[in-house]
C-alpha cells in the first residue's frame, strides 16, 4: 500500500511540474488566438463561428483550428442545445468531446494548448451528460475539473471558471457539485486580487457575475451588488457578463427596497 500511494504521489508531482513548465506568455496568446471562439454570447454569432470555423478547419487542418473546432462545438453544445434546446444541434457535445479527446490524447500536442483542451473537454463531458442524463458522466466531468484545475489554475483561471460555470447551472439536488460555483469563482477573485493580470476582462465579468449568483443569501447581498458593479465597469461594450450583470443588479436592488418596506 505505501509503494502505491508513493507512486500516486510521484505522479502528482510529475503532473504539476509539467504544468509549472508551461510558458505563460504562449498561454496568454492562445487566450487571445481562441479568445473568438469561446464564452461566446447569441445563438446567430455562435452559428455563424460555426461555419466560419469548419470551413477554415477544412481548408487548414491545423493544429490550432482544430483545438477552434472542438470549442465552437462546446459553445454550439451549449448555447444551441443546452439553453435553448435546439433538436437540429444535438450531438455538438459528443463531438467536441471527441476532438478534444484526441488532441489530449496526441503526444504531439501542444503542452500550452493542453490547459484549453482538458478543461473544455471536461465542459463537454458534462453537457454530454445534461444530453444523455447520465449522473455518471457528469461525474466524471467533475474528476477531469479536479485534474485540470489542479495542473493549471495556478496559470489561468480557465479551468475553475469552467468548472464554476457548470456547477452554477446544476439543480440544488446536486448541491455537493454546485458548491464549486462559489468555491470556483471565489477563488479566481482572490488570485485576481493578487494578480491583476490573472485574468482578461472577459472572463472576469462573468466571474463576479456568477459569485454574485452563485451567493444568492441576503447576508451577502451587498458584496453581490459591488462585484456586478465591477462586471458592469470592466465590459462597457457589453462583450461579456454586462448584460445579465445589470438584469442580476436591478433584481437585488429591487428585492433590497422591498425589503426595507416590509421591514
Amino acid at each position: 500500500m505505501k509503494y502505491i500511494l508513493l507512486i500516486l504521489g510521484i505522479t502528482v508531482m510529475t503532473t504539476n511540474t509539467n504544468a509549472q513548465k508551461l510558458n505563460p506568455e504562449k498561454i496568454a496568446k492562445y487566450e487571445i488566438i481562441l479568445d473568438d471562439v469561446m464564452e461566446i454570447i447569441g445563438r446567430d454569432l455562435v452559428k455563424y463561428k460555426l461555419k466560419e470555423v469548419e470551413k477554415d478547419y477544412q481548408d487548414h487542418p491545423t493544429e490550432i483550428n482544430k483545438v477552434r473546432l472542438g470549442l465552437i462545438y462546446h459553445e454550439v453544445a451549449l448555447n444551441l442545445t443546452f439553453f435553448y434546446k435546439t433538436k437540429e444541434f444535438s450531438g455538438y457535445a459528443q463531438k467536441s468531446f471527441d476532438i478534444l479527446t484526441e488532441l489530449q490524447n496526441n503526444k504531439n500536442t501542444t503542452p500550452e494548448l493542453l490547459l484549453f483542451v482538458e478543461t473544455y473537454k471536461a465542459s463537454a463531458l458534462s453537457l454530454v451528460s445534461g444530453e444523455t442524463r447520465k449522473l455518471k458522466q457528469l461525474g466524471k466531468a467533475f474528476d477531469l475539473f479536479k485534474d485540470a484545475i489542479n495542473k493549471y489554475a495556478n496559470l489561468s483561471p480557465r479551468p475553475e471558471f469552467m468548472r464554476g460555470s457548470v456547477a452554477e447551472n446544476l439543480s440544488w439536488l446536486l448541491w455537493k457539485k454546485k458548491k464549486f460555483a462559489k468555491i470556483d469563482f471565489q477563488s479566481i477573485i482572490e488570485k485576481q486580487e493578487n494578480n491583476k493580470n490573472y485574468a482578461g476582462f472577459r472572463l472576469l465579468s462573468f466571474t463576479y457575475w456568477g459569485w454574485a449568483r452563485a451567493y444568492k443569501s441576503k447576508k451577502y447581498r451587498k458584496q453581490a451588488i459591488i462585484y456586478l458593479e465591477k462586471a458592469i465597469k470592466i465590459d462597457p461594450e457589453y462583450k461579456a457578463g454586462r448584460k445579465r450583470a445589470e438584469e442580476l443588479r436591478d433584481e437585488y436592488l429591487f428585492n433590497k427596497k422591498n425589503e426595507m418596506k416590509i421591514d
